[in-house]
Formats: C-alpha cells, sequence, structure tokens
C-alpha cells in the first residue's frame, strides 16, 4: 500500500510517499480501506519529534480517517465488506489501508462524503470532551475559544452556538473573523491587532466568561486567567505557545478558577470508546439534522502531504485539511 512516512524528523520536506505491507487486523480491529484522512496539529509535531507515538501504535501519521471496511479481526461482527465507517484512530491514517477500533467505527451517513465524515472525529471529539465535559459549558453561559478558524474552534463555536451559550473567539484575521462569525459566534478578536482579555472584559461587562478552550498554553495563561469571570473553567489542549510557565496561584484562589488539562492520542482504547459513545450519543443526531456541521478549508491528494502541512503551518486554513486517497 502507499502511505505517508516520515524520513526523519524535520520540516514537511521529511513526509515521503513509501510503499509498505498493509497492517493486519488485531481481533478487535477493522481494516479500512482509507479514502480520506485529516490534517491535525499533533500530525506537525509528530513530524518535528515533539509528539511521540504511543507504544504499538502506527508510525505513519493521521489521527482519524473514512473509508470502507476490507477486512476484520476474529472478535469482530455486525460488518460488511465495503461497509463505509469513519472514526479515530491512534495512527495510520496518511495511507490506503489503517486499523480502526470496530467499537470506535462509525457508520457514514448517506449524505455525507468520505471527506466530510474523516473531517468530523478528531475536532468534534475534543470539543466535546473539553469544552462541554471539563469546562462544563451551559446554556446561557459565555465562552472564549482561542484559534477560532481551527478545526476545533470552528467546532467548539457552532456546538456551543447550538446550546444557546454566548461565544466569542480569537482569530488572525479578518477574513477569518467574517467566517466564524457566520458559523454563530457573537465576537470576533483579532488577536494581531486587539487585546483580547480587555475586548473579553468590554463584551462582558467586566465581568469574564465562564469558559476558555486554550491552545497557546503558556504564553496566553496570566491573560486567560484575567479573561475569566469567578468561578471560569480554562481549558488547555495545547502548548503551541510553550509548555512550562511560573503560575500566580493567588489569581486561581480569588476567582474560584479552575485550570483542566486534555490530551487525545495518548489515552487508553476504553478512554476513547467512552468518548467515542458520547459524541454519538450527543452531537452526531444534530450533525445528521445539519444544525452545525464539519467545516473543510481545503483537499490534498495523499501524495501532497507536504504541501497540505505547509498550508496548516502557515495558518492559512479555516477549518479541516483533507488529504484524500484513490
Amino acid at each position: 500500500m502507499k502511505a505517508i512516512t516520515i524520513a526523519h524528523f524535520g520540516g514537511p520536506e521529511v513526509l515521503t510517499l513509501t510503499d509498505l505491507p498493509p497492517p493486519e487486523p488485531k481481533p478487535e480491529d477493522l481494516l479500512v480501506r482509507v479514502r480520506a484522512s485529516a490534517l491535525n496539529r499533533a500530525d506537525t509535531l509528530q513530524r518535528r519529534g515533539q509528539y511521540p507515538v504511543p507504544p504499538g501504535e502506527s508510525e505513519v501519521p493521521g489521527l482519524e480517517l473514512a473509508g470502507e471496511v476490507a477486512a476484520w479481526g476474529s472478535a469482530v461482527t455486525g460488518f460488511e465488506e465495503g461497509q463505509g465507517v469513519f472514526g479515530l484512530v491512534g495512527g495510520g491514517g496518511y495511507a490506503e489501508f489503517a486499523l480502526l477500533d470496530h467499537r470506535m467505527a462509525m457508520p457514514i451517513p448517506q449524505s455525507w462524503s468520505f471527506s466530510e465524515a474523516a473531517a468530523v472525529p478528531e475536532v468534534f471529539f475534543t470539543a466535546n470532551e473539553t469544552v462541554f465535559g471539563q469546562g462544563a459549558l451551559q446554556p446561557g453561559e459565555s465562552l472564549l475559544v482561542h484559534a477560532g478558524g481551527s478545526g476545533v474552534g470552528t467546532a467548539a463555536i457552532q456546538m456551543a452556538h447550538h446550546i444557546g451559550a454566548t461565544v466569542y473567539f480569537t482569530a488572525g484575521s479578518q477574513e477569518k473573523i467574517d467566517r466564524a462569525l457566520a458559523l454563530g459566534a457573537d465576537a470576533g478578536i483579532n488577536y494581531k491587532t486587539e487585546d483580547f482579555v480587555q475586548e473579553i472584559k468590554r463584551l462582558t461587562a467586566g465581568r469574564g466568561v465562564h469558559v476558555i478552550e486554550d491552545f497557546l498554553g503558556a504564553s496566553y495563561l496570566a491573560r486567560n486567567l484575567a479573561a475569566l469571570g469567578p468561578g471560569g473553567r480554562l481549558v488547555i489542549v495545547a502548548t503551541m505557545g510553550g509548555a512550562k510557565v511560573e503560575l500566580d496561584l493567588s489569581a486561581l484562589m480569588r476567582k474560584c478558577l479552575s485550570i483542566y488539562g486534555s490530551v487525545m492520542r495518548s489515552r487508553p482504547l476504553a478512554d476513547k470508546r467512552a468518548i467515542t459513545e458520547r459524541f454519538r450519543e450527543r452531537w452526531l443526531p444534530v450533525l445528521l439534522d445539519g444544525a452545525i456541521k464539519p467545516i473543510i478549508d481545503s483537499t490534498y491528494p495523499l501524495a501532497e502531504a507536504r504541501a497540505a502541512h505547509e498550508h496548516m503551518e502557515a495558518n492559512l486554513n479555516f477549518g479541516k485539511i483533507i488529504l484524500t486517497v484513490d
């Protein structure tokens, strides 16, 4: 099979189209003929050697996929050859064939393309677990989403708006701000030209927001705490701005704040199965109704994975970048 491998750690140029043997399904695996996968920031970190592959997972990048069932392990029942499925994987999505745990496999709705299905798992799972699980966002509360034009950002904006929360976000261009506002957000803040703390204070009459979804980590920590209102919850899902910081604990104590961290790939399989089920119960019906939708920025053939990574690292995308596999 054709697959994208990482020749050595470095920039997008290290991504190489390679011939590999298809993976062998373990007892509870589906072997999926991949038709589409999607990029995530974690893929770029793996490529640079900053996100080690968990033991037992494929070294091939790619954390979500959509395709057709080609074969299955001895403990799997209820699937048919050629059936369309999509789901979250621990690795291997950038390939013609990949393994998907059968309990994490969801049937592709007839109205969806492979690209639409591949654009869903990582970002909608993450938004559900962090904004609504750890952050416990409720109707009538307020949310600040950093990187509002990212895959998780576009998912979180739609989901929060759907439940009746007030949604603010940051983005780096007016074009992204306009597009995120069209998804239901209430106000956008250009982080290049505006101080998001001052803007949040202005927008909330000085109170601050209830929940913040953050991807920067250390560089935003103090300002995030300042932008939270009493009892606010900060959820950190990436550390693009650094992982180590000195923290003034009195800032948390005065406003009774909570800080949560989240990671997906390295979690136990049982956790990922539960995450999948929570998404299926709460949000898959909403997606099927069309009330929210996966946002696709662009598509690239598998062989052009380098160009796709360059596009992501230039922060040009609004929504998901898809790799298609023929």
